[in-house]
């Protein structure tokens, strides 16, 4: 066993202990031990709002980190997944990247967040619990770290492409800062069918590494991205602003349904 799977397995093991008995309401799909790297953008309200179904809205923060993001790119390296029998998935790591709108129903005031697309290595995965997946033909990850002097400096490349022709790369490099501990419980609705919903329920850590609002010092040594094609071009025009750069060195999720 690598240093990284006894971590991540630990991670998950303990995130087990914590989960509160009230819990057992509901049915837990998987938990797993996750890496993530997680670009806020502003996106073409337009073009966004033609992507929830009828009723919906998104909700764009006015103040803090989050400030005048619409829209979350967010690229995962799922290091161990566990079944919700405990015992660990048929697939127990995958790698993918997704969009995720914050939203609330215009009329009931409900609240959570869709994934309104993404792009998975696993052709298994797609079109997955929402509908939205698709089988990424080109699906590359590559993240290094290295420690000098007390400082650690890190690089990751992500790079997912369809064939239909729908796109999201990311390169970085920087020097890792101290993580805020965060978590809580999110509904993701599906925006096919919003009635159905999962709940992720979520334990993290959270390295805002460039972030032009709250501007907290920049670890952001190189950046670059790719991002647009296909069902998501309209969304990525070239007027495209993205708002926070932020690491999640691990990342606990629980999913479950009601």
């Amino acid at each position: 066993m690598t240093q990284r799977t006894a971590f991540a397995g630990a991670l998950v093991a303990a995130s087990l202990l914590l989960t509160p008995q009230a819990a057992s309401a509901q049915t837990m799909v998987e938990q797993a031990a996750e890496h993530r790297f997680q670009l806020d953008f502003h996106v073409n309200d337009a073009a966004l709002a033609k992507m929830l179904p009828q009723g919906w809205e998104a909700v764009i923060a006015t103040q803090g980190a989050a400030k005048d993001a619409n829209l979350r790119m967010i690229f995962i390296d799922r290091v161990a997944i566990i079944g919700g029998d405990g015992k660990p998935a048929a697939r127990p790591t995958a790698r993918l990247v997704y969009l995720a709108i914050p939203v609330k129903q215009t009329a009931s005031g409900a609240a959570g967040q869709m994934i309104i697309h993404g792009l998975t290595g696993n052709a298994a995965d797609a079109p997955g619990a929402f509908g939205v997946y698709q089988h990424a033909s080109i699906a590359k990850m590559s993240r290094t770290a290295s420690a000098s002097g007390g400082a650690m400096t890190g690089s990751e490349d992500w790079e997912f492409v369809a064939a239909s022709g729908e796109r999201m790369e990311v390169h970085v490099e920087y020097e890792r800062g101290p993580a805020a501990k965060g978590g809580g419980e999110t509904k993701f609705f599906n925006p096919n069918d919003p009635s159905k919903f999962q709940i992720f329920k979520t334990d993290q850590a959270i390295d805002i590494m460039r972030n032009p609002t709250t501007t907290p010092p920049d670890h952001i040594k190189k950046f670059s991205y790719k991002a647009g094609g296909g069902k998501i071009a309209a969304l990525f025009d070239g007027a495209e602003k993205v708002v926070s750069w932020d690491s999640f060195p691990w990342y606990i999720r629980t999913v479950s349904t009601p």
